[in-house]
């Protein structure tokens, strides 16, 4: 009878212990896997960035002004056309002004076509050709909690440095797009774009630095397209 009892005991705890070794071992649980797939996921999402900015910082303008009351304005615009037109904020160049426009490294000669004061838009000619151009986004696509990026130049001494800022969308109307980036002012007029790389508006920067973008239907309207 013992001895029966004690066979019993032994299958028992050697049934136990087969069925941990079992689900440890021979069915092991791969834990892992998921972080790995979004550790190659962030890793292609930030080399895809990373070569859009490279295919459209070209068509980027760093814009300086100084005023006849001795005040320095810096801030970027965009090569719309590539023979040459460039539009940026009207604030940017004011109408009483002395402005450089940076294209490329170069400087070339430049003229005001238009203004439009409402939407803080001005339309530039510049005297270059075979500029870069980025393709425009489509309104209707934007979405809530989009990824954006902005892209601009900013002054640093005697260099010109391009300067990148991501963030969402976090309300958009017909007449602005308001995001979640903070950013300096130094900014204004940089371009927002979606992941793609698609032109979305241009940006303004407020006095606590939220970044707001005039949209691009605005822009294109302006443009006359």
């Amino acid at each position: 009878m013992f001895k029966s009892i004690l066979k019993l005991a032994v299958i028992f705890i050697f049934g136990i212990f087969g069925g941990i070794f079992a689900n440890q071992i021979l069915w092991p649980r791969n834990i892992s896997t998921p972080v790995v797939e979004n550790k190659e996921i962030t890793i292609e999402e930030n080399t895809a960035l990373q070569d859009v900015i490279e295919n459209i910082k070209e068509s980027i303008v760093a814009v300086r002004t100084e005023t006849k009351e001795g005040k320095t304005i810096t801030g970027s615009g965009l090569v719309v056309t590539n023979d040459g037109l460039v539009v940026t904020l009207s604030d940017i160049i004011p109408k009483k002004g002395n402005f450089i426009f940076f294209i490329d490294g170069q400087t070339p000669n430049w003229q005001i076509l238009k203004r439009d004061e409402e939407n803080n838009l001005a339309l530039i000619k510049v005297e270059q050709e075979n500029l870069n151009t980025v393709a425009f986004g489509d309104f209707d696509q934007i979405r809530l909690g989009q990824r954006v990026f902005l892209l601009g130049i900013i002054f640093n001494r005697t260099e010109r440095l391009e300067a990148v800022n991501e963030g969402i969308i976090k309300l958009f109307t017909l007449d602005y797009i308001s995001t979640n980036i903070l950013e300096k002012s130094a900014l204004s007029g940089s371009a927002l774009f979606n992941i793609k790389g698609e032109l979305l508006g241009l940006n303004t920067i407020d006095s606590e630095g939220r970044v707001t973008a005039i949209p691009i239907t605005k822009i294109r309207a302006f443009l006359g397209q």
